[in-house]
Parts: C-alpha cells; sequence; structure tokens
C-alpha cells in the first residue's frame, strides 16, 4: 500500500466504524484519483475534508444531525463578530500609540497585533471575492498569525495584545471554518462592512481617553459588549427559526455560548483574582478561566445532544 494511501485510511478513522466498511475505499480512491502522483502526505484542504465529514456522519449516527446547520450559522454569526472585532482592533492600534501614552510599540502602531487583525479583514475581502475554498483559506491564515503573534511577540521582545483579545479572537475564528460554502453576495458583504462601522467606534472612543487606553491594553474594552450583542443576536435567531419549527437557532447558540463567555474572560478573571490572591492580569488566572469556560460550553453542548429527543428522523446537514 502506498504511503499516501495508509495515511488516507488512518485518517478515514475520524468517521463511524460501518461507514468506513461501507464506504471507505471509495472516500479514499477519490482523494488518490485527485493527488498529485508525488504527493506522499495528505493536504491541509484533504485533511480538513476529512475531518468535517466524520464529524458529520457521527453526528447523524448519534440522531443530531440538526446540529450541522446550526453550526454553519453559528459560524456566519462568529465571523462577523471576528470581522468586527478586527476592524475595531486594527483602528485602536492607529490611534493608541507610544507617543501618546509612553508605552513600547511596533512601528506606528500600537503592538504586533496589527498584523493579526490586517489577516482577518483580509480575509473579509477574500470571503467576498473569491471561492468557498480561498476564503477558508483565508480564515485558517488568520487563525495561524493569531496564535502565532504570543511566541513570535515573546522571541523578539516585541508589544502584542493580551490574551483576553486573543483568545475569543481564535474561538471565534474556528467556529468561522465551519461557514457555509453558497451563500449570496449579499450575505458575504456583511462582515465588511461591519470591520469599517467598528473602526468608526473605535476612533470616536479611543482617541484622547487614557481610562479607553487603559482598557485596551488589558482586552476588556468592547469585548464583553460584543458578546452581549452576539449573545442578543443568537437568541433572537434561535427565537425567530423556532417560531417556524427550525432548530438550527437553537444549536447555533448552544455553540456560540463559548466564544460569548470567552469574550467575558477579562471582568471574569479580575473578579477572580483577588479571590485567589493573584494579580488582576494573572496568566494563570486568564487560562483557568479560560479552560472553565470551554469545558462548560462543551459540557453543555454534549448534554444538549445526549438528551435530544430522537422519535423523529434528522434531515441531512
Amino acid at each position: 500500500m502506498r504511503d499516501l494511501e495508509r495515511r488516507y485510511r488512518q485518517l478515514l478513522r475520524a468517521y463511524p466504524a460501518d461507514y468506513r466498511q461501507a464506504r471507505g475505499a471509495e472516500i479514499v480512491g477519490t482523494y488518490l484519483d485527485m493527488a498529485g502522483p508525488d504527493r506522499r502526505w495528505p493536504s491541509i484542504l484533504d485533511v480538513a475534508d476529512v475531518l468535517a465529514g466524520g464529524v458529520r456522519e457521527r453526528l447523524r449516527a448519534v440522531g443530531a444531525a440538526d446540529l450541522i446547520p446550526g453550526v454553519r450559522l453559528a459560524a456566519v454569526l462568529s465571523f462577523i463578530t471576528a470581522t468586527g472585532l478586527a476592524g475595531f482592533w486594527a483602528a485602536a492600534e492607529v490611534v493608541t500609540t507610544s507617543g501618546m501614552w509612553g508605552s513600547p510599540a511596533f512601528g506606528p502602531f500600537a503592538t504586533t497585533g496589527i498584523v493579526v487583525w490586517a489577516g482577518w479583514l483580509l480575509a473579509a475581502v477574500v470571503h467576498v471575492l473569491a471561492p468557498a475554498p480561498w476564503g477558508r483559506g483565508a480564515i485558517g491564515l488568520a487563525l495561524l498569525l493569531t496564535g502565532a503573534v504570543m511566541p513570535v511577540a515573546a522571541l523578539f521582545e516585541l508589544p502584542r495584545p493580551y490574551l483576553f483579545v486573543l483568545l475569543p479572537q481564535a474561538t471565534l475564528g474556528l467556529l468561522a471554518l465551519a461557514i457555509p460554502t453558497h451563500m449570496m453576495r449579499r450575505h458575504r458583504l456583511i462582515p465588511l462592512a461591519i470591520a469599517p462601522a467598528a473602526a468608526l467606534i473605535a476612533v470616536g472612543g479611543l482617541t484622547g481617553e487614557s481610562g479607553w487606553f487603559y482598557r485596551f491594553s488589558y482586552g476588556a474594552a468592547i469585548l464583553p459588549e460584543t458578546g452581549a450583542v452576539l449573545l442578543l443576536t443568537a437568541m433572537l435567531a434561535a427565537a425567530v427559526l423556532s417560531l417556524r419549527g427550525d432548530v438550527r437557532g437553537l444549536w447555533a447558540l448552544l455553540v456560540l455560548l463559548t466564544p460569548v463567555g470567552l469574550l467575558a474572560l477579562y471582568p471574569l478573571a479580575e473578579n477572580i483574582a483577588p479571590v485567589v490572591g493573584a494579580g488582576y492580569a494573572d496568566f494563570r488566572v486568564a487560562t483557568g478561566a479560560a479552560a472553565a469556560i470551554v469545558i462548560l460550553g462543551g459540557m453543555t453542548l454534549v448534554a444538549a445532544i445526549a438528551i435530544r429527543p430522537r422519535g423523529r428522523q434528522d434531515r441531512p446537514g
């Protein structure tokens, strides 16, 4: 067996065993036909496609296939939120400079975060202009920049956004990878249209206000407010869709509980820190609170799947 074929078969473990037995050879054959003659490893897009397919089939196997459309709706709302935050923080990088506050800077910008926010704004542009795979690739690049900024900044002793800012952005981006393939052009324009509006809010709120700069530095500005807006939007979508017998909104609401919680990470960690005798920006408090939010969000979703009524046949995702 060729190395590439063996690796594709290993990836198929993402699928339920009976599905692998029935269609595994067909799936592997399709990927091998599309692969180049000299390829030895599956491409990143192929890996993502196989894993996504495996998750879909496992959800169908437990009678929760209607979670998939809910995740897609959550992905749309997440991408809009991530792009809006990128517009806000990109403007904040310009108006909160070291010349104003005497803090370290990254050239003309406040921190190295400008590279991250530019990546997210680029993803919004690609989402409008290019096919869906390119859009997902641009989101993946923005995620890579979001994850890389902390170690790179530490290595070269450069200022960077705080964990309170980066962690919810990365979580929103991970969800955004599930954005639907087919969307109308006017819907694709929404994330790109939100960014300049958020940038204007940043310019109006941050310019000349030292208190706002303090909040910007520690990741509290706009994040809890954004989480509240995202939560209310998801609740409204769930209510409207439920009236039409569509459960997508309910699943989207459950999926979005984790990023909403992470958007409130700063005030949550700030309140926990005095209780445990730590500083308000203590890394351990922040990571512990973030882990608790992720675990509780995941447990809520798993519990919803487990207690979901099984009396009707799920429709395909």
